[in-house]
């Protein structure tokens, strides 16, 4: 019997690799995009009729459209804005308003100041600062995928093979069709559609894996915990599919209870600690051992029918 106590308190509060905080083959890729218009627009910086630059730019040269919003730390490229003369939504892909328009939107949104002060001196070096900044958002998602890594580094290490037996993000309708087995009390009878980040098949088991990691509390965990644990109830009697889930992280110290439902049903609920522990190895070999087994006994049968003239 574990103890969940003793279970949570091996969590770890990170997982971070090197390229965790900032991915910046992304940043650079980002910004060489545009490294061009970006350029022309420099030669707004310092000037004493911005103004009127800016229009003459943005006659002769239309591309630079594209790489205002990023200025304005903005990947879309479609701004709303409101004042006194109503509401605008101003058009970066292609021009929507006079030049008149866009000159007025660069003077309110503090864009001409930026420039024409030299508060940057450089808007490649500028944008890819805010590049840097952007992509640090994004770490939350970076996190999850180094958990899905993490985990499937010891599918492998325990002799599983991609595509064969073990894939990976297959959803419930792909399950069942491949294996010919019925999930429909996870689907709502095919209401809903799950997917699972990992699938292993066993020789009589289907596994269904998710994999999660959470730094910091929220009530995305309180979520997440119920509805495995709704996961748990509606597989346990299906002898054909087992559901397993690996989770770590400091963040469910705040919903503890709500993990621990979870772990007081769910027979195959583990963490970082169990992989170390070899739980993937272990379980593969138990189901190993069984196959042999029935092999075993099939070879035994086989030569017990066969008796030579």
């Amino acid at each position: 019997m574990r103890d969940f106590d003793k279970w949570l308190a091996a969590f770890r509060p990170s997982i971070a690799d090197y390229k965790y905080y900032v991915d910046f083959d992304k940043v650079f890729a980002n910004v060489e995009a545009i490294k061009i218009p970006l350029n022309i627009l420099n030669s707004l910086i310092g000037t004493k009729n911005i103004e009127k630059e800016f229009e003459a730019i943005l006659k002769q040269y239309p591309e630079t459209l594209k790489c205002i919003p990023i200025l304005l730390a903005k990947r879309e490229l479609e701004i709303m804005a409101m004042d006194d003369e109503g509401q605008f939504n101003f058009k970066f892909n292609r021009m929507n308003y006079t030049v008149s328009d866009y000159t007025k939107f660069m003077r309110k949104t503090g864009l001409f100041d930026l420039m024409e002060n030299h508060i940057v001196n450089n808007l490649v070096d500028y944008v890819t600062g805010v590049e840097t900044g952007l992509d640090s958002n994004g770490r939350k998602n970076r996190g999850g995928h180094l958990m899905e890594d993490l985990v499937e580094s010891y599918l492998k290490k325990a002799g599983l093979i991609k595509g064969q037996t073990y894939f990976k993000e297959m959803y419930i309708h792909e399950i069942e069709s491949k294996w010919g087995i019925d999930l429909s009390s996870i689907s709502n009878n095919g209401g809903a559609e799950k997917r699972f980040d990992f699938v292993v098949k066993g020789k009589d088991t289907v596994y269904g894996i998710e994999t999660n990691f959470y730094t910091s509390s929220g009530s995305k965990l309180n979520e997440t915990a119920r509805s495995y644990k709704t996961i748990t109830m509606e597989t346990k009697d299906l002898g054909y599919f087992k559901f397993v889930w690996f989770t770590d992280g400091w963040g469910w110290g705040s919903a503890r209870n709500n993990l621990k439902e979870t772990f007081d049903v769910l027979e195959d609920l583990y963490s970082i600690a169990d992989l170390e522990d070899g739980i993937v190895a272990k379980k593969t070999e138990i189901s190993h051992e069984e196959n042999q087994r029935t092999f075993n006994v099939k070879r035994r049968r086989s030569s017990i029918s066969y008796r030579p003239c």
